[in-house]
């Protein structure tokens, strides 16, 4: 099995409801997103996920320096953000690819999809280690 990112891209302006056009549409998109995940759980490919707060709530840290720099706003300046991921354990890309799908049509937004190049995981004395998926 392999970990795979799916990120949901929607717009940056968000409106009184979000990317949808109407508290309906919204309330229809949370219960098939819902449904979506709840199906992922039963069929074992849930790890976990997550929607974003807007993008304007971002602060982009750059610790590269002597002293980190903090900055209020997204990363880059940009039409589309990422607006919430599901993180999927599949057996393989086609299957991730057919997940994502299945969730772009639920949460009526672009999810793209990437595979994870390992993943660190706390061992049972707290280390930290990197595990291929």
């Amino acid at each position: 099995m392999t970990h795979y990112l799916l990120t949901v891209h929607g717009p940056a302006e968000r409106g009184e409801f979000g990317s949808y056009g109407s508290k309906e549409e919204m309330e229809e998109a949370f219960a098939a997103t819902g449904a979506f995940n709840d199906k992922r759980h039963a069929d074992g490919y849930w790890v976990f996920a997550g929607g974003l707060q807007a993008a304007s709530t971002a602060t982009v840290v750059d610790g590269m320096g002597e002293t980190p720099v903090m900055t209020d706003g997204p990363y880059l300046e940009s039409k589309e953000v990422i607006g919430g991921f599901w993180v999927i354990d599949a057996p393989d890309l086609d299957v991730a690819l057919k997940l994502a799908a299945e969730g772009s049509k639920a949460c009526r937004g672009k999810v793209e999809v990437r595979p994870f190049d390992g993943l660190a995981w706390a061992g049972p004395n707290g280390a930290m280690s990197l595990k291929p998926c």
